[in-house]
């Protein structure tokens, strides 16, 4: 079993930053590939970005590639979410994403991800 708890959102101006971090316990997920969803009001969850076991590679949606960058720090079990130049459109419950299967690849499907977090608000003011 894997818990992961979100945490770093909230209410931000038009280009402004936030920084979201998601804490793993439970057990390790240096070994699991890893990832953010989004999920604004009426709309259906979309991926944001996702990044290998080992940090080296890591993939992003066109909409947030060049603003926001993934990392991971497996030895505090924790991923990261480095937002700036927010817009307006990227408003959504902000979830992070485990899968804990041996497969290596960085996939975008939601399906592919066994662990889910309760996700955090994030709000881009115009």
């Amino acid at each position: 079993q894997v818990q992961l708890v979100e945490s770093g959102g909230g209410l931000v101006q038009a280009g402004g930053s936030l920084r979201l971090s998601c804490a793993a316990s439970g057990r390790t997920v240096s070994s699991s590939v890893m990832a953010w969803f989004r999920q604004a009001p009426g709309k259906e969850r979309e991926f944001v970005s996702a990044v290998s076991r080992s940090g080296g590679l890591r993939s992003y949606a066109d909409s947030v590639k060049g603003r926001f960058t993934i990392s991971r720090d497996n030895a505090k079990n924790t991923l990261y979410l480095q937002m700036n130049s927010l817009k307006p459109e990227d408003t959504a419950v902000y979830y992070c994403a485990a899968d804990v299967s041996p497969s290596t690849v960085v996939t975008a499907r939601g399906d592919d991800y066994d662990y889910w977090g309760q996700g955090t608000q994030v709000t881009v003011s115009s």
